[in-house]
């Protein structure tokens, strides 16, 4: 039970981790795109979805390892 709410958590938060990148980006840099910012904006972009991603990560890397200790048996 509490693994689930774990597992539940790690992912919110890095969905509203992942908005809030987007959020940011937006507020900061698509105000004043030039061709300057529309060059660095995918790296920008991906600086700004780090946290989600080690977030995505690490709820995997929860999932897996608790799929293994409770292997299913459908038969």
């Amino acid at each position: 039970m509490m693994k689930n709410v774990v597992s539940t958590l790690l992912l919110a938060a890095a969905i509203l981790l992942s908005i809030g990148g987007i959020a940011g980006f937006v507020l900061l840099f698509v105000r004043d795109m030039n061709v300057f910012w529309l060059i660095l904006s995918p790296i920008i972009f991906a600086m700004y979805q780090i946290p989600a991603v080690f977030l995505i990560w690490l709820w995997k890397k929860k999932r897996q390892k608790s799929s293994q200790e409770n292997p299913r048996q459908d038969g």
